[in-house]
């Protein structure tokens, strides 16, 4: 081959992937995506993957379909995505456990932060803390003095080890200075029936589906988990108006298997932030408490590192096992 002849091949050749590029994401979607969900139908991550999913299948012109695929906390969902081909058809509604099963689970199959695509932060929502009537706290110093002088006597349910109301809970008894003993539930709704009896004293518990316990006296809120409060539940200070620095918060977003283009990831970013600016979406998501996360991929992928940190740090100091 001539070398002029040659140069013009290669020339070419070049710049076929610059070329191909933005045509392929100019025709994402082309068939159904799916958005897989560690966790049953009806709860907090199952709510926003669909609430996402119709507004992207809404503006992209393909269902973006939910998929639970459940166990393991997540991690069973997690490991599907990241063997995923990394085409944009096969997405992760990625929440806390994430960050918390990096250090809970010792022999993990994949990588989270090195092996997952940051999309976009979908939500955050604030935890509440609720008591039986019996316990004789109203506040939360109230309830660091009664922990302290009562040693051992509250039982702290949860929704199950490594969920987000034991770390969050857990985090308290480590920054507030207290023991209070876990006792794991499968699940907020049997947690939340033992508390109503007082089998349990004290219950870190996702703010939805408690506000008619608090108004009929069947269990007193004492404050929220989230820095800036929660707009269910107006009138309650934060834990970090008493404990300073303490913020916990149950937040959902989007990934993608690693290497998924960049170009779709940022079209699924855009078209996600542009859900935070339109009055219905924003009123759903305020029905679950959520307040938007929004921003870039690579500030969302800050998020769940800084997440994966701190609570590696809380699960060292609680001695937290997986039986």
């Amino acid at each position: 081959m001539k070398r002029r002849d040659f140069l013009k091949v290669a020339g070419g050749a070049a710049a076929l992937p610059v070329l191909s590029h933005p045509a392929f994401a100019d025709t994402y979607p082309s068939r159904p995506v799916r958005i897989v969900a560690g966790f049953a139908a009806g709860g907090g991550v199952d709510i926003s993957a669909r609430l996402i999913g119709q507004w992207l299948g809404e503006r992209l012109g393909q269902p973006f379909v939910t998929e639970n695929r459940t166990g393991a906390d997540g991690n069973i969902a997690t490991e599907a995505v990241v063997n995923a081909a990394p085409d944009g058809y096969t997405l992760l509604l990625a929440t806390l456990p994430n960050a918390v099963n990096a250090s809970l689970y010792p022999h993990l199959k994949f990588d989270f932060l090195r092996d997952i695509a940051p999309v976009a932060g979908l939500l955050r929502v604030p935890l509440v803390v609720l008591v039986n009537p019996s316990v004789p706290v109203g506040s939360i110093p109230e309830l660091i003095a009664y922990a302290k002088a009562n040693p051992g006597k509250l039982n702290l349910a949860s929704a199950g080890t490594g969920s987000a109301p034991h770390m969050a809970a857990e985090l308290f008894n480590f920054m507030a200075g207290v023991g209070m003993v876990h006792v794991p539930y499968r699940g907020q709704g049997p947690a939340l029936s033992d508390l109503i009896g007082g089998q349990v004293q004290i219950l870190f518990a996702a703010a939805p589906g408690t506000v008619d316990y608090i108004r009929s006296g069947k269990l007193r809120a004492l404050a929220v988990t989230s820095a800036t409060g929660a707009e269910v539940l107006k009138d309650l200070p934060t834990i970090g108006t008493s404990v300073p620095g303490y913020e916990a918060s149950q937040w959902y977003g989007i990934a993608a298997p690693k290497n998924t283009p960049a170009d779709i990831v940022g079209r699924l970013n855009k078209e996600i932030n542009a859900a935070f600016a339109d009055p219905t979406m924003t009123s759903r998501f305020a029905a679950i408490s959520g307040e938007p996360i929004g921003g870039t991929p690579e500030q969302f992928g800050k998020l769940i590192a800084d997440e994966t940190r701190k609570w590696a740090e809380v699960v060292k100091f609680a001695g937290i096992k997986i039986d």
